[in-house]
């Protein structure tokens, strides 16, 4: 018996319907079970395959991702390595999740440090007192062809706050956050508007932004930590 191309299609279409209904029925006992059994967990906001059969991607807090079986009877914590490639396929995810729209941060409430043609960019959420932001600066110095956008972020105490006021209602402020986080020369008290470093809060607060430095490029890729130079550099390189 041969089959026409209208049933051949039907036939198609009827085993897509089955997938997706077999998928969407496997993610709704996944969000029960773990509902029912882990009420203490927060509020699941996607269930997805993982490129391991038999393996679903639960992801929670925007960008936290947790590993469940198709019934929700276990559940890991961790990261998932693709051996063949090395890749961290956990790791991705997370970058891809909260990657930014740069275009949209307003720069506003940045100040620019611009080295050679400037025609790389990146944006920097720092405390002038952490420790691992004045060893990526000085990393950082060392690269040429970038503009920096710099948003003030004092997480780490009061007086982060009082030196970030400070550079920020410096006449140069490029230059006094460089003298401090290059050379050691704490900025000269000032008072100015300074709403800007409230909104920065507020924006890193939004984006979950939890440690300094943080950087972004021009694709949306989060850079989290004090990274390497060499890793920089690649970053730059690749980003479009």
């Amino acid at each position: 018996m041969k089959l026409t191309r209208l049933s051949l299609r039907t036939l198609l279409a009827a085993s897509l319907a089955t997938l997706a209904f077999g998928a969407c029925a496997q993610e709704a006992a996944i969000r029960k079970n773990l509902a029912e059994r882990l009420p203490n967990l927060p509020k699941i906001e996607e269930v997805s395959k993982t490129p391991m059969p038999g393996l679903y991607e639960v992801r929670i807090n925007q960008s936290d991702l947790l590993y469940t079986d198709a019934e929700g009877n276990y559940l890991l914590q961790g990261e998932l390595i693709d051996t063949r490639t090395r890749g961290n396929l956990t790791e991705e995810r997370v970058n891809k999740l909260s990657a930014v729209d740069f275009k949209a941060l307003p720069f506003k409430d940045a100040f620019t440090i611009v080295r050679g043609n400037g025609k790389r960019r990146i944006a920097i959420f720092e405390d002038p007192n952490c420790g691992y932001c004045k060893r990526f600066e000085k990393d950082l110095s060392k690269i040429d062809n970038v503009t920096v956008h710099v948003f003030l972020y004092p997480v780490l105490g009061p007086d982060s706050l009082t030196k970030s006021q400070a550079i920020w209602c410096a006449k140069d402020k490029a230059k006094a956050f460089e003298d401090w986080m290059l050379r050691n020369i704490a900025p000269t008290p000032a008072s100015c508007d300074s709403s800007a470093i409230q909104r920065n809060l507020a924006l890193g607060k939004q984006h979950r932004i939890t440690g300094t430095p943080t950087s972004f490029l021009p694709d949306g890729t989060r850079l989290p930590g004090a990274v390497p130079l060499e890793k920089i550099e690649q970053a730059l390189a690749n980003s479009k």
